[in-house]
């Protein structure tokens, strides 16, 4: 319903903001990592939003960037996950690195952050493989996937039975705007070496 919010930055008390929206002040929940890019008080933010309404609250989430939002919107779907946890596994690492985790299917990393068990991890790695991956990861423009094509191409090696080290070591060697089919076949060249 709500989707994106723009106007003055009035407060800043983590993980809550409060916008000014034409006279309306809305409170938002960031993740630690939008929030450290926010302005100055005073000064104009615009932020993506989620709006959750429950029979207790009406909260809004907001996001700097597309790709957190996305991310936390596959991470409020699992069981067990609610949105106070997703916004603390993305205050804990980037969505490029909860894409990798996802990718690499690594419980260790997301038990680093505070509030996820070894069990809870599991079982996000489990609901979110092939949701949060390389797609997303891919659209975040960071690490190994360097863009759609070569989250693609990777993906693609990584169904032809190759491991994640030998998918980025084949994909290193690719120019930068390398069309997906053209990437393959080129990546396999490289493989076979």
């Amino acid at each position: 319903m709500i989707g994106k919010l723009s106007g003055t930055l009035l407060e800043k008390s983590p993980p809550q903001v409060l916008i000014d929206c034409g006279g309306v002040g809305y409170e938002v929940d960031v993740p630690m990592s939008t929030f450290y890019g926010l302005p100055h008080l005073g000064e104009k933010v615009a932020l993506l939003t989620h709006f959750v309404v429950r029979e207790d609250a009406q909260l809004l989430y907001g996001f700097a960037t597309a790709t957190e939002r996305e991310a936390f919107r596959q991470l409020i779907k699992v069981s067990g996950v609610g949105p106070r946890m997703a916004l603390s596994l993305l205050s804990g690492m980037s969505v490029t690195e909860l894409a990798q985790a996802v990718t690499a299917q690594e419980p260790g990393r997301l038990v680093k952050v505070p509030g996820i068990g070894k069990k809870t991890a599991e079982r996000l790695l489990l609901e979110l493989k092939g949701k949060l991956g390389a797609d997303l990861g891919a659209l975040a423009g960071g690490g190994l996937l360097l863009g759609d094509a070569h989250g693609d191409i990777q993906q693609a090696l990584i169904a032809l039975g190759y491991n994640e080290k030998e998918a980025a070591a084949a994909l290193k060697a690719l120019p930068a705007e390398v069309a997906v089919s053209e990437g393959i076949k080129l990546a396999l060249r490289a493989l076979a070496r």
